[in-house]
């Protein structure tokens, strides 16, 4: 604990200390018994029972969205600096295995699946991306990056605030890009790495994210094996990581359909990018059109056979617990409209990252949109983020990505 820090002590309610003790690291306002002394700045806490008894360790602050975190559930482990620095050299040497040749792009930590609130680490090459979602990986900035530099063979981290993120906590937004010694330093225009063998360019601090999704990495590469001779539509298409694994897959014809005309224009981009590299097979820009639209207003009016694979790749629609109801009405539209358009015995891979819809929601969602489509549906894969996203068993929200990949039986 840093010099000068007071030592809360926080009174869970009564009956409310029952899924903390499974190690749920969540604690909301509600759950409070009592704070000693007043709160006044955030710091650490000893949780304790309204018994008395020991639950965990935390820290405490009330300006958060999630008042109190939980860190650490041995009584004889203090959640300090040294605490923190320890957690992320763990999470570093847990990724060790999962990078080599043609693959220099992984998730270093994973937030609270890590135990560490509020912090994700991607690391691209040379440059390790931090996004802070919490006032505690805030207040820990300094430790966190320096951590990093002496863990990881780096040259810079860049810093930003998760946009989602910064009014519930009450951060102010910002971008800092730094080298070893703190000294601020001109982010680089582009970074580029690969992903089992395709290359890859993100443009310093720009893009959803750190500017990629490590995430679907396993997913990728499982969906290009379904591409062959394919006409496939990758809708959500971002800069289009799914689109470059089908055409290395020998998809017949690629369209991307996404809002932004910019991250289109990058996606053709990346595929140039890998034909010079050689890492596409010739030509593959041939096979791609793109189409600026709205996913949903593009699938109502797609004409039904024209596409033979469809992949379903939305952003967050379920933002919080408060939205699911909203978010399990859209998975159901986007995949019926999936269904009903593409040909007899097609192929979807349809995802969803909301972490408040369970695995079994979103499949109960499918099992609607197949109903009210008049289809018979075979779930072939039920797919998840890679081992450099773990599932923290006591925190389920960190299932957070889901997908199935099905055939579509008229």
């Amino acid at each position: 604990m840093r010099a000068g820090r007071k030592m809360y002590t926080v009174t869970i309610a009564k009956g409310k200390e029952a899924i903390l003790l499974k190690h749920n690291p969540w604690v909301f306002s509600g759950a409070i018994g009592k704070t000693s002394p007043a709160f006044t700045d955030a710091g650490l806490a000893t949780v304790v029972s309204e018994a008395g008894l020991f639950i965990a360790y935390g820290w405490l602050d009330m300006k958060s969205h999630t008042v109190l975190h939980l860190l650490s559930w041995d009584e004889d482990v203090i959640p300090d600096d040294e605490w923190l620095k320890k957690t992320i050299a763990k999470a570093v040497e847990t990724r060790k295995d999962l990078v080599g040749e043609d693959t220099s792009a992984i998730r270093l930590v994973h937030g609270e699946a890590d135990f560490i609130p509020g912090l994700v680490v991607d690391r691209y090459e040379r440059e390790a991306r931090v996004i802070i979602s919490s006032r505690y990986a805030a207040d820990h900035l300094e430790t966190i990056w320096k951590t990093l530099f002496d863990v990881c063979d780096i040259e810079h981290v860049f810093i930003s605030v998760d946009r989602t993120h910064a009014g519930l906590e009450g951060l102010r937004s910002f971008t800092r890009s730094i080298d070893r010694n703190g000294n601020e330093v001109t982010p680089v225009d582009q970074v580029l790495f690969r992903e089992s063998g395709i290359w890859y360019a993100i443009d310093s601090g720009i893009g959803q994210k750190s500017g990629f999704y490590c995430d679907q990495r396993d997913n990728r590469n499982i969906i290009e094996r379904y591409a062959r001779g394919r006409k496939v539509f990758d809708v959500c298409s971002f800069t289009g990581a799914f689109t470059l694994h089908c055409l290395r897959g020998g998809a017949e014809s690629v369209l991307a359909v996404d809002s932004s005309e910019t991250v289109l224009r990058h996606l053709l981009y990346q595929i140039h990018l890998n034909e010079d590299r050689e890492s596409l097979p010739p030509s593959s820009r041939d096979r791609v059109a793109t189409m600026k639209a709205d996913v949903f207003t593009f699938l109502r009016q797609l004409e039904e056979g024209q596409a033979d694979m469809i992949i379903l790749d939305p952003p967050k629609l379920a933002p919080s617990r408060s939205h699911i109801k909203e978010a399990m009405k859209g998975y159901k539209d986007i995949n019926r409209l999936a269904m009903e358009k593409i040909a007899a015995g097609g192929i979807v891979a349809s995802f969803s990252c909301s972490g408040s819809v369970s695995r079994e929601d979103f499949r109960m969602a499918i099992a609607w949109a197949a109903a009210d489509a008049h289809v018979d549906i075979q779930i072939l894969e039920q797919l998840s983020a890679g081992a450099d996203h773990p599932v923290r068993l006591s925190l389920p929200e960190t299932e957070y990505l889901k997908g199935f990949v099905y055939r579509v039986v008229k």
